[in-house]
């Protein structure tokens, strides 16, 4: 005798901004939430210590997936708690150009200044803010703020998910390969384990490899820990970021259906510019990103700075050459200041499967990228003129920050994947909800909106089971309200 098989309300592949939030306000719900992870769960204490087994154990191929033309590194997390444990939890809400632009190219209505500050107020309630205050810059800051004071540029602190960080008297550069305090408000201290407590499971090191969908529900084949396994739940969730959730629907034949599948893939291309002073900056002691900039000629411009620093593995890799000039520019660490430009890219790329099933990049920058950065380039050359640096290093390495699109929100099949109620067209128990859907990048940093849009989105499921406001009710099960 065959014993039943379980079928969960929702399996949430993706445990980062929008696959942790989406479990907490379910779960809290009362909905049987199942969430699978490709990466571990760590606890604080055991993050990697150093910044290269941090890369080789909490991201996808070592930290480094580069673009088609090799002249751009994609960074994304492979770590419960996704791209938020390492990065810096810099939260900002989208600022009305953003929101316009992103409602004017979806037709997604909520994409507005009243509705998302409700969304993100609630997720904020979830988070310790803080702006990081002057007593807690680094030399770095310092320096960066020195600079934009001697130019008449106008400057603002950055707003960060931390709690007691006491990050004046730390080298926070680790937090970038998860934090070992638990200060930095990351999923993995925030939505997550609230989720766990509130009845969801955590499959962690699950390798979905395939999504096959019903009408009743829908069927998830992966691996788990070297083992084959099938899991079943009435809605599946897909909140693998950019890369991950296209690559999951690409693998698993629905781009024959979803033409735009894949298409409209942009981020955030970062350079960073190293300069040599005369003085120790420790630009790796601190809090090592906490000014940027608030220009709005720079924000029509399409792009922005902020002070950044990196530890010496990843400086290292910034530098061309070899041999004796490379180590004299390393030797140099503790004198290095560094600010970065990041920029709001024009033209999208694709994200696209070869012949043996593996993920192909295509990002080029355009011309117009091209113009946006050397205009952020040249700001900093005047920022580091003015407070007297001794040289300076552009790197030639285009980081690629804040992975976006792929599966496009938008209203019709044929130019993209997700409604505005982030169900996948044509397939009512696929969900989205993710950076995927962007539209186009925001030229902000999108961790908060992605949780806030994450939060509309239970709502909008948990609305599809007759239950209309989660806030200040008590639990209840899904199965007694109505079949999904």
């Amino acid at each position: 005798m065959t014993s039943k098989k379980q079928v969960y309300d929702f399996i949430i592949i993706g445990t980062g901004a929008s696959g942790s939030v989406l479990a907490h306000y379910l779960s809290s719900a009362g909905a049987d939430v199942c969430l699978l992870e490709a990466g571990k769960h760590y606890q604080a204490h055991e993050f990697p210590s150093d910044e290269l087994h941090a890369n080789t154990q909490l991201m996808w191929n070592g930290g480094m997936d580069p673009s088609k033309d090799a002249r751009t590194v994609f960074l994304r997390a492979r770590v419960a708690g996704g791209g938020t444990i390492i990065n810096n939890c810099l939260l900002d809400r989208f600022d009305d150009i953003a929101l316009d632009d992103f409602r004017t190219k979806s037709g997604a209505a909520f994409y507005n200044r009243a509705t998302m500050d409700t969304h993100y107020s609630e997720v904020e309630s979830h988070l310790n803010l803080e702006y990081i205050s002057e007593s807690d810059w680094n030399g770095n800051a310092r320096l960066y703020a020195e600079g934009f004071d001697k130019l008449g540029l106008q400057r603002a602190p950055l707003r960060r998910g931390q709690n007691n960080c006491n990050n004046a008297n730390n080298d926070c550069v680790v937090c970038l390969g998860g934090c070992p305090r638990e200060s930095k408000q990351s999923m993995a201290v925030s939505f997550l384990p609230s989720a766990l407590a509130r009845g969801a499971q955590l499959k962690e090191q699950f390798h979905v490899q395939q999504i096959i969908h019903g009408p009743q529900q829908v069927a998830v084949y992966g691996s788990h820990k070297g083992h084959q396994q099938v899991l079943y739940s009435r809605k599946c969730i897909l909140a693998a970021g950019s890369l991950g959730s296209t690559e999951l629907l690409l693998k698993s034949g629905f781009g024959v259906e979803l033409p735009a599948l894949g298409q409209g893939f942009h981020c955030h291309p970062q350079f960073m510019t190293i300069a040599l002073m005369d003085e120790i900056v420790d630009a790796h002691k601190g809090a090592f990103q906490a000014l940027k900039s608030d220009d709005i000629r720079f924000r029509k411009q399409g792009f922005k700075l902020e002070n950044v620093f990196a530890g010496p593995a990843a400086i290292a890799m910034l530098k061309t050459g070899f041999g004796l000039e490379h180590q004299d520019f390393m030797a140099e660490y503790r004198k290095m200041a560094c600010i970065e430009v990041a920029i709001r890219d024009e033209i999208p790329g694709t994200i696209q499967l070869n012949n043996q099933g593996r993920l192909v990049l295509d990002k080029p920058l355009s011309d117009i990228d091209h113009q946006r950065a050397e205009a952020g380039k040249q700001q900093i050359r005047d920022i580091f003129a003015a407070v007297r640096a001794r040289s300076i290093m552009e790197s030639p390495l285009c980081i690629a920050l804040h992975l976006m699109g792929g599966c496009n929100i938008g209203q019709k099949a044929a130019d993209s994947v997700v409604n505005d109620g982030f169900e996948v067209h044509g397939f009512k128990n696929l969900v989205i909800a993710d950076g995927s859907i962007y539209p186009m990048a925001p030229g902000i940093n999108p961790s908060l909106t992605i949780m806030a849009q994450s939060h509309r989105a239970s709502q909008v499921l948990l609305a599809e089971c007759g239950y209309t406001d989660t806030s200040n009710q008590p639990e209840y099960s899904l199965h007694k309200v109505v079949s999904l």
